[in-house]
C-alpha cells in the first residue's frame, strides 16, 4: 500500500516552516489527515506540534557542543546519524495508510540539496518499494523577494534546478512571501519571473539605473581592483556569470515557480492541489460508504 508524502525544501529563510503550518491548517479544515514530520534539528519553535520530530533522536545543538562541530558540519552529522538510525522513521510511519499526507519539514542548509549524497539516499530510502513505498515530491520555496535582485534570483533558481536533478522525484518550485513584492513588482513583470530565460538580465532596472548614475559603461569595471568586492560584484566579469548562469537554467527548461500566500487560503489550496496531483493522491483514494444517517436524507430527496 503507498503511502503519499511531500517534503518542503528550500534555503533558510524562505518560510518552508510557515508554509508547512498553512498547509496543516487547510488540510485539517478540509478534513483531510496529516502526519507532520520535522527534520530541521536545528528548529525550536512550531505552529502545529511536530508527529514526529528529528530531536527526539538527535539535536543540532548537542552536536556542535560534544563534536566540536560548526552549524553546517553539525548537520550534516546529524543527517548521516538519521541514516544509521532509519528505523526511526520506518516505526512511525509504517502504520500510516493512503489517506495521510505526510509533510517533510526540511532544514534550510541549502548544500543538503546541491550536492551533499544524504539527502537523495533519504529520499531512495523513503520511496522504495516494499519499504515505506512513499509517493514522495519536493516542493522547493524561494522567497519572492528574490526578484528584485535579479542575480540573486538566478542564483535561487540554480540552487532549485540542481535539488531537482539530486533528487530525481517529482517536483514543484514555490515564489514565496508573495505578499512582500505585490508593491514592489508589477504583475506583467512578475509573470517573466515564474518561467525565468536570460531576458530578465537585459532589462535588469536595478543595472539599467545604476549604469546612469555611474555613467560607466558595461567594460569598465573588468579593471576593478581585485580586492574591491562591491566593484567586482558590478563588474562585467559578474554579468557574464550572471548571464552563463541564467542560459543554463534556460537551456535546461526544467524550472518555472508557482505563486505562494500564505495568508490567503486559495492560494496555499492551488499549491495543495499541485501537490496532490505530482504524488496522484486522489487516484488512490476508495469511494467513502455513506453513514447510514447520510443514506437516508439523500433518499428524502429523492422522494
Amino acid at each position: 500500500m503507498s503511502k503519499f508524502g511531500v517534503m518542503v525544501m528550500g534555503p533558510a529563510g524562505a518560510g518552508k516552516s510557515t508554509f508547512c503550518a498553512s498547509l496543516i491548517t487547510h488540510l485539517q479544515l478540509n478534513r483531510r489527515s496529516c502526519f507532520y514530520v520535522n527534520l530541521d534539528p536545528a528548529a525550536e519553535t512550531f505552529e502545529h506540534t511536530p508527529d514526529l520530530d528529528i530531536k527526539d533522536l538527535i539535536s543540532l545543538e548537542d552536536v556542535m557542543e560534544e563534536m566540536q562541530l560548526g552549524p553546517n558540519g553539525g548537520l550534516i552529522y546529524c543527517f548521516e546519524f538519521l541514516m544509521e538510525n532509519l528505523d526511526f522513521l520506518t516505526e512511525s510511519l509504517d502504520s500510516l495508510t493512503e489517506e495521510y499526507l505526510i509533510i517533510f519539514d526540511m532544514p534550510g542548509q541549502i548544500e543538503l540539496y546541491t550536492h551533499v549524497p544524504i539527502l537523495p539516499a533519504l529520499v531512495r530510502f523513503l520511496t522504495r518499494s516494499g519499504s515505506l513505498d512513499i509517493r514522495l515530491c519536493a516542493a522547493y520555496l524561494l522567497e519572492a523577494t528574490f526578484v528584485v535582485d535579479r542575480a540573486k534570483f538566478f542564483s535561487g533558481t540554480l540552487s532549485a534546478m540542481s535539488a531537482m536533478i539530486m533528487l530525481e522525484i517529482p517536483h514543484i518550485n514555490i515564489l514565496s512571501k508573495m505578499d512582500l513584492v505585490k508593491d514592489q513588482v508589477k504583475k506583467k513583470d512578475l509573470k517573466r519571473f515564474l518561467t525565468p530565460d536570460v531576458g530578465l538580465l537585459d532589462d535588469d532596472p536595478a543595472e539599467i539605473a545604476r549604469r546612469k548614475a555611474e555613467g560607466e559603461a558595461p567594460e569598465d569595471a573588468d579593471a576593478a581592483d581585485p580586492q574591491d568586492k562591491d566593484a567586482l560584484m558590478r563588474g562585467a566579469g559578474f554579468r557574464r556569470l550572471n548571464r552563463a548562469v541564467a542560459n543554463l537554467i534556460e537551456n535546461f527548461s526544467m524550472v518555472s515557480y508557482l505563486k505562494l500566500d500564505v495568508q490567503d487560503e486559495d492560494s496555499v489550496g492551488a499549491i495543495l492541489s499541485y501537490i496532490d496531483d505530482c504524488i496522484q493522491y486522489h487516484e488512490a483514494q476508495e469511494p467513502k460508504e455513506l453513514k447510514d444517517d447520510e443514506f437516508e436524507d439523500e433518499e428524502g430527496m429523492d422522494d
